[in-house]
């Protein structure tokens, strides 16, 4: 190895990856804010710009896509083929989906409140509604006929895979954990010696979707920098100021989530800092920030958790996919939001019954929804259904708040990610598993 190579070695580790894309993150954002404000005085060298980016961060994330069902599957077989104790699959599965559902009625629940104190539906000017309303409503009614009202027994009933091969095929990820689940039981459950080479091949197997998933990160700073730019070209000014109490009420419970109630739980449950936890976690975050993804995140999510939280893999490889699939407190606190707003634009007083169905059919249709972006807007249509809301407020009330919809979306998924990342440090503890604690 030439004294320039180790030089550049040694420059990498002192600018880890974290903050080589908070870096480009930050430049992508600056980009896109030109493409933005000039890209009519040079229309065809910015129209080129962006859609270079766009291409490049479609490479990436198509690639984390990639590798996002085989690692699940052949992760969650070898762990569950691997567990001797089936009673411990039992306590970490219980554990999980209960921490998930508490934490999805708080999120929303804090949405709710925030939405009915500080009513940010009352700042939107009568004018912009129009405008927003007749811009945005193609893309509102496209929304609207994608929704499905949530029925628990259909829910239940969907986790079962007709075909798993077609669960695979398709990603449908809350079928391929319970395919995955099966087959690991199954593993555990016949004689050693026959299990133990299909383990290895598992095993094996994971450990090469691993080695993958760290070849795609060296190019993560990169395509960072062109989603960002990609996101900040295509959004305006005007809209992000004429929604901005929309927006910052939405922002601020996320933030509350975010460095309150995660942390809180990763302290008192975990032992974790929140230095620690943010800190071994910072590549998921920014990650799912940029991706707005957390389907697309997880394989990066699942490292993280492995390799700088030191979670044990029996904990993380279920934890992890099961909270891609069914974890959306983000999402969930947004609806919260978005639906109180949208009432309060039209003049609709909601009552207690009203707010207390939001918050149920919020929870219950965030289970088994895929974590990919723009999902958010198709769960709120199902949320507006539960309240009433006639088809005309339904479109316009999402053709208003369309405008600021990709950016708030990628704000949820970091929070979607971070309780992933929580419930399973919090779990592994439980567990008596080796987690990092002061």
């Amino acid at each position: 190895m030439n004294l320039s190579t180790t030089k550049r070695l040694v420059y990498m580790k002192k600018f880890p990856l974290h903050f080589q894309i908070i870096l480009t993150s930050i430049l992508g954002v600056i980009v896109g804010v030109a493409c933005n404000q000039w890209g009519g005085e040079a229309s065809g060298f910015f129209l080129l710009l962006v859609e270079l980016n766009q291409f490049i961060g479609d490479v990436f994330l198509r690639a984390l896509r990639f590798v996002a069902v085989p690692i699940v599957f052949f992760s969650l077989v070898a762990g569950v083929g691997s567990l001797q104790d089936t009673r411990k699959l039992g306590r970490i599965a219980s554990r999980s989906i209960g921490i998930y559902l508490l934490t999805t009625a708080v999120a929303i629940s804090i949405g709710v409140i925030l939405a009915n104190v500080l009513k940010p539906g009352s700042y939107v000017p009568v004018e912009l509604q129009a405008e927003f309303i007749n811009t945005g409503k193609l893309i509102a009614m496209e929304k609207m006929n994608q929704a499905q009202s949530p029925n628990a027994w259909a829910t239940l009933l969907n986790i079962i895979p007709k075909n798993p091969f077609s669960a695979l095929a398709s990603g449908n990820m809350l079928q391929i954990v319970f395919f995955s689940l099966m087959v690991g039981m199954g593993l555990s459950g016949i004689a050693e010696e026959k299990a133990k080479p299909v383990l290895g091949f598992f095993e094996a197997m994971t450990e090469v979707i691993i080695t993958i998933v760290h070849w795609i990160m060296k190019i993560a700073p990169i395509a960072v920098f062109s989603l960002l730019a990609k996101v900040t070209a295509d959004l305006g000014f005007e809209v992000l100021q004429a929604l901005l109490a929309y927006s910052l009420v939405v922002l601020g419970g996320l933030g509350i989530l975010l460095f309150i109630v995660y942390p809180f739980l990763a302290w008192r449950f975990a032992g974790l800092s929140i230095k620690k936890l943010f800190s071994a976690i910072s590549p998921a975050q920014l990650l799912a920030f940029s991706s707005s993804s957390s389907s697309a995140t997880m394989p990066v999510t699942l490292d993280c958790v492995e390799n700088r939280l030191k979670i044990d893999k029996d904990v993380s490889r279920f934890v992890i996919p099961l909270g891609a699939t069914i974890n959306m407190d983000g999402t969930a606190l947004y609806q919260g939001v978005a639906a109180i707003f949208i009432a309060q634009v039209y003049g609709i007083e909601l009552d207690v019954s009203q707010q207390l169905t939001i918050i149920f059919t919020a929870t219950l249709a965030s289970i088994g929804t895929a974590g990919v972006p723009g999902v958010g807007l198709i769960m709120l249509v199902v949320v507006l259904q539960s309240i009433g809301l006639s088809t005309e407020q339904m479109s316009g009330g999402l053709a208003i708040i369309f405008g600021v919809d990709r950016l708030l979306d990628m704000s949820r998924t970091v929070i979607n990610v971070t309780g992933d990342c929580t419930v399973a440090a919090i779990v592994s503890s439980w567990e008596k598993k080796g987690v990092l604690s002061e």
